[in-house]
């Protein structure tokens, strides 16, 4: 068998990190085509990439705000001194401002023909997403960016990743050792300022050197650029699907790039199936439909157009790439482009009467309307329509929230190169789509399991997806087994060996996890998140102040994560350093104000110095965030008792006993609850349910048997109190003694 079709799965990584890649600096192709350059650089693509300057940052920036409800908070884009900055704040019980976060505007992504979107800079050179992005539609509006229109969103913590800055930027520099899956988006000085000609054209060192000679045939100089119309037209398209045919920006996934590439060694010319696969909706599901704000070659794909053009027509059929026009000149390109194939049919519809002469082809036809993903922006739909779709396509939408009972639930359908031949790169592929966003992740399941039994050279990757198919369906050990194979075939994965650590302190063996973290850190000593889970394997142990000082190194590393925080919070807590302990938790609550745990153990801390109603406050945040947090509702209960509330104790128990029946020690603190306060029949039945729970604690015993004898039921109270009367604890045989004396039973 030919071992070109294992490529993809078998062959180690190829990578254009810190080496000669050919390309040039992207201003130098405007040396020799000022004219075209200069025309290019007003495009969108052009433009798609910046630092903050005079023409793209929004006019009116500097105090603009905006206020988020469903997070309820309060975003502000501010000027301090030369440099822009964007804001957070939410409101605390006093009307003070509370979580405040601010971040620097640094970078731009948008030419801001649809949007704008801010980025900030960190210390260890990774990109982040502020919340708040501008629109153009409507003149221009602030509003949140895509998939933050939530309680629960991001803040100020979304990594700008690889396959991000992809699409939206010329090929940055990045450090050795971050090709590879798993590794953390960092970029280096100096960052391209948006998409550049060899994105199109090819590295263009070469073309350079020898034109730059004087001495070079010219014949030489051209073959050794890219030159887009000599391609076939199938290769020419690709250059543009590669960011243009996005099948969905919903999780899916729609495409996968193969593990034997680097995140930026795509070369035009090459069959755009060698680098990336598109996947889409499964045929018949109605979810082809779906108008998003980058998918312009996939809706153009379903045109009766394209279908009937076999492959002529294309993306340059109606675009020139070096000059976008606007207004009457792109409604005359387009139309011109149009009536190469209906300028007779268009002229006798026109005199029959059945068609108005505008030649705005495109207006009807292609008409703008607003995007399903991006639902603050307005773009052109390139799905060519005989009549223009009924009702307001320019009407506000709700963000689709792609989750939960609302995601995507069936099979992953491979769609571009849909011709690609049976092999183990599309059976790999294909297996490991259904699962790595969860969209049919039980039958993938077995299908991965499937191929990686056929295929057994499968790369590292695979195993790793598997495993986390694996966890996620309850299946702990058999993970494992896969997390394990992933790290014997790349030692140097730390994805595997995160997830290794999981599933063994999901299993109860604590001090296997803490060893293979420690082997981790080794490897990889500037990963916060592996810090961090040898914290929390250090802390399964009981082993808090080692997991203390695992959890300070991971913040020392990324000081924007908020579980670090919050856990060396908790560690703190747990050893009796409540100051720092309550900075630390405060902090996680900064960076992410719907961190949930980072609230419920604050509150637990603030009850135990006394400041019962500031800890009210964040068991109530804390509830608002997660409602069916039972654990959340007992100490919430805990401290209602303490602080004499019984009534409201009761409603927080009862609430999380309808959740979980079999909470033993909600079950146990309610049935104690309604005892004191001589409440013996409404305490009943939780004290059984406590003994069918736990039916050797003594305590429970002669809670049962006290509340039996106090409700008339002496004989039924007889076993329990006399259990409870050969207990080992004086004070309860004491008790239970005394109460077999009222009831006769001694």
């Amino acid at each position: 068998m030919c071992c070109a079709v294992y490529t993809s799965a078998q062959a180690p990584p190829r990578t254009a990190e810190n080496k000669d890649t050919g390309y040039a600096p992207s201003r130098t192709c405007a040396q020799c085509h000022a004219g075209i350059a200069a025309t290019y650089r007003l495009t969108g693509m052009g433009r798609s990439f910046s630092r903050p300057n005079a023409g793209n940052v929004p006019v009116g920036a500097a105090g603009a705000e905006y206020y988020h409800g469903p997070s309820e908070s309060t975003f502000r884009v501010l000027r301090r001194g030369d440099k822009f900055v964007q804001r957070r704040h939410q409101t605390g019980a006093e009307g003070r401002e509370i979580n405040v976060m601010e971040k620097g505007i640094d970078f731009i992504i948008g030419s801001g023909n649809h949007a704008r979107t801010f980025l900030s800079r960190t210390s260890r050179n990774t990109l982040l997403e502020l919340p708040l992005g501008w629109y153009a539609d409507k003149g221009g509006e602030w509003a949140m960016n895509p998939g933050y229109d939530r309680p629960d969103h991001e803040g100020f913590r979304r990594e700008i990743s690889y396959d991000c800055m992809y699409c939206h930027n010329g090929y940055p520099q990045i450090p050795e050792g971050h090709s590879q899956a798993f590794a953390e988006p960092v970029y280096l000085d100096p960052l391209p300022e948006g998409i550049d000609c060899q994105r199109c054209h090819g590295p263009g060192k070469r073309h350079v050197e020898l034109a730059g000679s004087g001495k070079a045939p010219r014949d030489e100089i051209r073959k050794a650029i890219v030159n887009p119309a000599t391609l076939s037209r199938e290769r020419r398209e690709e250059i543009c699907m590669q960011c243009h045919l996005e099948t969905t920006s919903f999780p899916l996934p729609n495409a996968l790039r193969r593990y034997d590439r680097g995140p930026f060694d795509y070369r035009p010319g090459e069959p755009l199936g060698n680098y990336w696969l598109f996947f889409d909706h499964a045929p018949g599901t109605g979810k082809e439909e779906k108008f998003e704000l980058v998918n312009a070659v996939y809706r153009l794909r379903q045109s009766r157009c394209f279908l009937q053009s076999q492959g002529r027509l294309e993306c340059g059929s109606c675009h020139n790439v070096h000059d976008i026009p606007r207004g009457e000149k792109a409604a005359k390109q387009y139309e011109v482009a149009c009536r190469k194939c209906h300028g007779a049919e268009f002229a006798r519809t026109v005199a029959a009467g059945k068609h108005t002469t505008s030649a705005d082809c495109s207006g009807c036809h292609m008409p703008k309307r607003r995007t399903e993903d991006v639902v603050h922006a307005v773009a052109t739909d390139h799905l060519i329509q005989r009549h223009k779709p009924a009702g307001d396509l320019l009407a506000p939408r709700a963000e689709r929230q792609e989750r939960g009972s609302e995601a995507y639930r069936g099979e992953v359908a491979l769609y571009y190169p849909a011709d690609l031949p049976a092999s183990p790169t599309r059976e790999l592929y294909t297996a490991l789509a259904q699962v790595i966003d969860g969209s049919n992740v039980q039958r993938g399941t077995e299908r991965l399991a499937g191929a990686l039994q056929r295929f057994p050279f499968a790369r590292a990757e695979f195993f790793y997806h598997w495993g986390e198919a694996l966890r996620s369906g309850g299946r702990t050990a058999e993970a494992l087994q896969a997390y394990q194979e992933a790290t014997r075939r790349d030692p140097k994965l730390t994805g595997p060996q995160l997830g290794s650590a999981a599933a063994l302190r999901q299993a109860g063996r604590a001090e296997e996890a803490a060893r293979s973290m420690e082997r981790a850190a080794q490897g990889a000593p500037g990963s916060a998140m592996v810090w961090n889970e040898l914290g929390l394997a250090y802390q399964a142990q009981g082993q808090l102040r080692e997991a203390g000082t695992a959890f300070a190194r991971a913040v020392s590393l990324n000081a924007d994560l908020p579980e670090p925080h919050g856990n060396l919070g908790t560690a703190l807590l747990a050893t009796g350093d409540r100051a720092r302990a309550e900075a630390e938790l405060r902090e996680a609550i900064r960076i992410q104000p719907d961190y949930a745990d980072a609230h419920g153990n604050l509150a637990n801390l603030l009850a135990g110095n006394g400041q019962f109603e500031a800890a009210r406050q964040q068991f109530e945040r804390a509830l608002r965030l997660r409602p069916g947090d039972g654990t959340l509702r007992y100490d919430f209960a805990v401290a209602l008792g303490r602080a004499r509330q019984f009534d409201q104790a009761q409603v927080q128990l009862e609430t999380a006993l309808r959740s979980d029946p079999n909470f033993r020690a909600a079950q146990e603190l309610l049935a104690k609850l309604l005892m004191a306060q001589d409440r013996a029949a409404t305490a009943l039945p939780h004290y059984r349910e406590w003994v069918r729970l736990e039916p050797e604690a003594e305590e429970a015993q002669l809670g049962l048997g006290k509340a039996l004898a106090l409700t008339g039921a002496r004989q039924e109270a007889l076993p329990y109190l006399t259990k409870a009367a050969a207990s080992k604890s004086a004070a309860i045989r004491e008790e239970a003694a005394r109460l077999l004396l009222a009831v006769g039973g001694r």
